[in-house]
């Protein structure tokens, strides 16, 4: 599973295991299945798949920002060799913001209505250490330079700014300590095509200059194409394909991730018709038996319905599909 970037310390972040459940008086719903995955120092991991599928919910179990009814079931999450899963509401305050941030999927919601960008970026910083008025005002115009908005907007409070702009800020507030990670849930979601781009370009110039890794959520698989180094697709709370972009997107080897990347256009090559993935994804309190693909999937097999698929591993991509269960001699099973 180790990336091409790691240089030899180990792991950034090591999920193993990891399942969410959202326990109700109906039924206890596991969204997150036995996840496992690593972030190597300095990488950009992309997450994508459709609404409902378990990636919000993964990525608030990794930052611990769970609340009820949704509780972690099982599984670790060690971040720079310590599991924050065991950690203290105290313990965590002292790591967050510090060592790993989070970017929100809509800034509007985020971000304090009622109090000027500096006045939220002063909340952050003086929380979180003991900081001069002056270092506080130097550090929020620093960081709101770095992601190219000039410092008299910290006057400005959320609503006088545009969406992008708002967007910008919270990267710059995540900014703030320059964590080893910060973790993005779609935050280009309520943008426009050129907002997204011009967003995602700059994110990824901040990524090479400051060395930090980046976990990024989203729904769009062709967003992430050209700024992730791997690619993780989950599906009904399951690790569905995990491996290097590049190979996912030239060649997927689970049906599903051809489905995603069939329902959007590609700006190269012949035009075709867009094809989108028949149904539904299943209701995680009653999940189908087998593979949880199997209903929607075009090459289901009877065998697809009985058994469920194990991740195996194939010229270094994961792949829970049974198509991939008779591994090649340069394949395993994980």
């Amino acid at each position: 599973m180790a990336s091409q970037l790691s240089n030899g310390r180990g792991p950034l972040l090591e999920v193993s295991g990891l399942s969410v459940d959202y326990v109700t008086e109906a039924a206890d719903v596991r969204a997150v299945d036995h996840v496992d995955l690593e972030v190597q120092p300095g990488e950009f991991l992309g997450i994508v798949g459709e609404s409902g599928c378990g990636k919000s919910t993964l990525l608030f179990a990794i930052a611990q920002l769970l609340s009820p009814p949704a509780e972690i079931a099982g599984g670790t999450v060690v971040f720079k060799g310590r599991d924050m899963v065991k950690l203290t509401d105290d313990e965590l305050r002292h790591i967050r913001w510090r060592d790993y941030s989070v970017v929100m999927q809509s800034a509007m919601n985020a971000l304090n209505p009622m109090k000027s960008i500096e006045g939220q970026f002063r909340d952050t910083l003086e929380a979180h250490d003991s900081m001069s008025r002056k270092a506080i005002r130097d550090r929020s115009a620093e960081v709101l330079h770095l992601v190219g908005i000039d410092a008299v907007h910290l006057k400005s409070y959320p609503h006088q700014l545009s969406g992008g702009m708002r967007q910008r800020a919270m990267i710059a507030m995540a900014l703030l300590f320059t964590p080893d990670l910060v973790i993005m849930d779609e935050p280009t979601s309520a943008l426009d095509v050129v907002a997204q781009r011009s967003l995602m370009s700059q994110i990824k110039d901040l990524q090479k200059r400051l060395g930090f890794a980046v976990i990024f959520v989203t729904h769009d698989m062709s967003l992430v194409r050209h700024y992730s180094d791997r690619l993780m697709v989950m599906y009904a709370g399951q690790v569905a394909e995990l491996g290097e972009t590049a190979s996912i997107f030239d060649d997927p080897l689970h049906p599903y991730s051809k489905g995603l990347l069939d329902a959007f256009p590609s700006i190269r090559g012949p035009r075709r018709p867009l094809t989108g993935i028949p149904g539904s994804p299943p209701d995680l309190a009653r999940p189908p038996s087998g593979c949880r693909f199997q209903p929607r999937c075009p090459v289901a097999m009877a065998q697809c319905v009985a058994t469920a698929p194990d991740l195996y591993e194939v010229n270094g991509t994961q792949v829970r599909c049974l198509l991939h269960a008779e591994a090649p001699k340069d394949a395993a099973a994980v």
